[in-house]
């Protein structure tokens, strides 16, 4: 077996235990890791979300109950 071959299978190897490594101690999640190079090193692809401020989540919630009030009262008048 060559020499260079054999390099490059423990590399590779190596990568895949460091990422479950990383996987099981909560630092990666799945399905969020692309591959970089042939040596077959991972690099970590940050998802971002959409979060709620706490006055975004308090108007968001007055607006909902208008809302369901205007529907309540245009129900009550046979609408």
């Amino acid at each position: 077996m060559d020499i260079e071959k054999i390099i490059n299978e423990l590399k590779t190897e190596r990568d895949r235990i460091n990422h479950v490594i990383a996987l099981l101690g909560g630092t990666q999640s799945p399905g969020r890791t692309s591959r970089k190079s042939a040596a077959g090193s991972v690099a970590v692809v940050k998802k971002t979300t959409n979060r709620l401020t706490p006055e975004g989540r308090k108007k968001l919630s007055d607006l909902m109950t208008k809302r369901w009030a205007e529907r309540r009262r245009l129900k009550k008048s046979g609408r």
